[in-house]
């Protein structure tokens, strides 16, 4: 790799370094699934969102991680332009692309602390710990220490309180 090539990649990598810190979210979330062996699934995503005019951008992020996909949020409410959301959600793309992008590249706000505990998620599912509700739980202990730091509906729901001693 050229030293031009090398400058330009530490530009556009330290970009959306800042641009996660402003408007990315690391986030897992529990979804009720009765499809599933536990009735619960375990959802993990990497997310940046900006209006319509910023779409650009998230193309940007996406073509550089080379994974995830770009969505639209409509919106009806008194606001012009719809969301887009960059979304990573798959646990290998996850795993290979975007936790080592933020350990080689330290967020500077308070999402560095949920980057920690959502790389340590990661970690786990990709070992199939979420696979039974012991795991889950252990999982969700730790998904409320992230974000907002609420309740998880997981830990409170009564099916997983008959079977899950806390």
């Amino acid at each position: 790799m050229s030293a031009d090539n090398q400058q330009e990649r530490s530009i556009i990598e330290a970009w959306i370094l800042g641009f996660t810190d402003g408007e990315g979210c690391f986030s897992v979330s529990f979804i009720k699934n009765k499809t599933t062996k536990t009735g619960w699934q375990i959802f993990p995503e990497f997310v940046i969102t900006q209006g319509a005019k910023s779409l650009p951008a998230l193309k940007i992020i996406k073509d550089y991680f080379g994974c995830g996909s770009l969505f639209i949020n409509k919106r009806y409410d008194n606001h012009r332009d719809h969301l887009y959301r960059y979304c990573v959600r798959s646990i290998s793309d996850l795993k290979s692309v975007i936790v080592p992008f933020f350990v080689r590249n330290e967020l500077k706000t308070y999402k560095k602390n949920d980057f920690q505990i959502f790389s340590e998620i990661i970690l786990l599912m990709s070992k199939g710990i979420h696979l039974n509700r012991k795991g889950m739980k252990k999982i969700a202990k730790l998904v409320e220490k992230m974000n907002r730091k609420k309740k998880s509906q997981f830990l409170k729901s009564s099916e997983t309180k008959r079977q899950i001693p806390m």
